[in-house]
């Protein structure tokens, strides 16, 4: 398979860019990876790349974006920090993907069993990262289905995984809040975004289809729960 073009990457909406991962990722479920020369895909791609989409994820090992989307070199721009989290350099890079590099997808991805969403729950602090898990603490806060405080931690599975999701909605309107640049891409039907989650254990990613943001009909954001 050929590294995707400036003419390839033209050719893809929102819509169209968020059907490549899901088909991705049921390719790298079912273990149907596509056969790729990826020395080749680095030649062709030398002189300029023209990602279709942008994941925003994890730094977890086990949470690669190329992989399970089954993408290749020069595919999906693949912004990774602990966490998920969003911050001014990460909304800059992703300005750069969208606005100058022709993206048309923007995916914060969260994942099972995160540590860095545990760390929060157990209110860590340690050096520099104490900083990062207080964007975290956001979600923690507003997770409302555990009532008891004894059960509000990183032991509690389904605490974590509830403050996982917010965060990761959390994120979302993060961007659009804070960057004119990709709301009004989004606006303008240039640019779609959504938030999903990995897991670990079976592969499946699951998009969020409530923080979907994006109308090709209407060319408007959909505001949903937002």
């Amino acid at each position: 398979m050929k590294a995707h073009t400036s003419e390839t990457q033209a050719s893809v909406n929102p819509a169209l860019a968020l059907q490549f991962l899901k088909e991705g990722n049921a390719r790298f479920v079912n273990n149907l990876r596509v056969s790729r020369d990826l020395l080749q895909q680095a030649n062709q791609t030398r002189d300029g790349q023209w990602p279709f989409a942008t994941i925003v994820s994890c730094i977890d090992s086990r949470t690669s974006a190329e992989l399970i989307f089954d993408q290749g070199l020069g595919d999906i721009f693949s912004v990774r920090i602990a966490g998920n989290v969003i911050n001014t350099d990460i909304i800059g890079s992703l300005e750069f993907a969208c606005h100058v590099a022709g993206s048309k997808l923007i995916v914060v991805l969260g994942h099972t069993s995160c540590g860095a969403i545990k760390g929060a729950c157990d209110h860590v602090e340690l050096g520099n990262l104490t900083e990062l898990l207080s964007k975290i603490q956001p979600a923690v806060h507003e997770e409302n289905r555990t009532l008891d405080p004894a059960a509000r931690n990183s032991m509690n599975a389904a605490f974590v995984e509830n403050v996982a999701d917010l965060n990761v909605r959390r994120s979302v309107r993060s961007i659009v809040n804070r960057s004119t640049i990709l709301e009004h891409m989004i606006a303008a039907g240039k640019v779609g975004i959504i938030g999903g989650k990995h897991d670990l254990a079976s592969g499946t990613v699951t998009f969020f289809d409530d923080t979907w943001l994006y109308d090709e009909a209407s060319m408007r954001i959909i505001t949903g729960n937002h």
